[in-house]
């Protein structure tokens, strides 16, 4: 069965951002990523495993418009081979699979498909941060 597992936007100050999630929400921060171009940074409370990921494009100076700010829903699946399969067969034109190992070390393994609005929804094969 699928897991709804994060949800990600696109924020331009890190700090701000955690701050204001921890005040409203009390969400803390699980794990953070720092790549060159970008950081990840995962938010959850105690009442869920269910987390915010925020994106902190590095070179980005200027706020974000939500119209083109990038976002998606994530679920996690066991066996990602054979679901991209079974979206095929089902006609949902699920895209290419990915191993995201930005430094060398497998972060996540995933496709993204969309839904008929255009909203992007990441399967990642749980595993690792994903399980």
């Amino acid at each position: 069965m699928a897991k709804a597992i994060h949800s990600m936007i696109r924020v331009l100050n890190e700090a701000r951002s955690v701050e204001f999630y921890n005040r409203a929400f009390g969400m803390k921060m699980a794990e953070r990523f720092d790549f060159p171009d970008f950081t990840l940074v995962y938010l959850r409370n105690n009442e869920s495993y269910f987390e915010l990921e925020l994106t902190i494009n590095k070179d980005r100076t200027t706020p974000y418009d939500p119209g083109d700010g990038y976002g998606h829903l994530a679920i996690s699946i066991d066996d990602l081979d054979a679901e991209h399969a079974r979206f095929e067969a089902e006609g949902l034109a699920p895209r290419k699979i990915v191993e995201f190992a930005p430094a060398g070390t497998r972060v996540a393994r995933f496709f993204f498909v969309a839904d008929p609005d255009g909203y992007q929804i990441e399967v990642l094969e749980r595993s690792g941060r994903f399980s």
